[in-house]
């Protein structure tokens, strides 16, 4: 058990929830249960952010097809030390998906953060990948700044990945689970928000359930071409060397 675990213990003990959904207000410290995100793209804003030459006619034509916004929802499960976040309920706004369906919509993201080791499923195109490779190292910097999400009162860190992707995350002490989601870990607490505005996607959670977990409910994926985190990257580069800044957006996408 961590140091952190053992410091919430006797509130624990003390002041067990039941199973159902979280309750504003209580001074609860959750060691277990079911996040749901919502993951909300800006389909207006990176269709202009592809644009290389300047084809307004393209990107206005692109817009009478979709909506302003993608939501799509995804469920994190954790209990102890371990996260699973995959695909959750569908989501009622539908989009047209064109040639493919747009990257991460299905991944499964499976977290050991006493490990901090990852496993996860995606899949490109037509081929799913099994990626097993150590947790991403953030280097968070805590801000002052709070915000509740979800009923938890929560704050503001901020980092750069993949050297030059700006995120914004907002974390709770009151979930034990250092994890968040995607592959976001790293703060003292889970992730309840994160905003990458560059890239005009987010994840937010909508609600936060009390249920119990059981180790088949974050058991890490299975099926897929194993690769690590290199060997996907190298994968799925050269299909995406003429797509300019539509191609770089798309592997930032698939790496995140």
């Amino acid at each position: 058990m961590t140091r952190k675990l053992l410091s919430y213990a006797l509130l624990l003990l003390l002041a067990a929830p039941g199973d159902g959904a979280w309750a504003q207000g209580n001074p609860i410290f959750l060691s277990h249960g079911r996040i749901e995100f919502q993951r909300s793209v800006n389909v207006y804003a990176q269709m202009q952010q592809r644009m290389e030459d300047g084809d307004e006619s393209w990107v206005d034509l692109m817009k009478k097809m979709s909506s302003h916004f993608r939501n799509s929802y995804f469920d994190l499960y954790f209990t102890g030390n371990k996260c699973l976040y995959k695909p959750g309920r569908e989501s009622d706004d539908k989009q047209p998906f064109f040639f493919w369906q747009p990257p991460a919509q299905d991944n499964i993201i499976f977290s050991d953060l006493e490990a901090k080791k990852g496993i996860s499923r995606k899949n490109v195109f037509e081929e799913g990948f099994l990626i097993e490779d150590s947790l991403r190292q953030i280097k968070w910097k805590i801000t002052d700044e709070t915000r509740n999400i979800a009923g938890f009162a929560c704050r503001r860190a901020n980092a750069i990945i993949m050297d030059s992707i700006y995120v914004v995350a907002f974390y709770t002490d009151e979930i034990l689970a250092e994890g968040g989601p995607e592959s976001f870990t790293g703060l003292p607490g889970m992730i309840l928000g994160i905003s990458l505005p560059h890239n005009h996607v987010s994840w937010f959670a909508t609600k936060v359930e009390t249920v119990n977990v059981t180790e088949a409910q974050v058991a890490p994926p299975l099926k897929g071409k194993k690769v690590n985190n290199t060997g996907l990257l190298q994968s799925v580069q050269p299909s995406m060397k003429d797509w300019g800044k539509g191609g770089r957006q798309f592997i930032e996408t698939i790496m995140l």
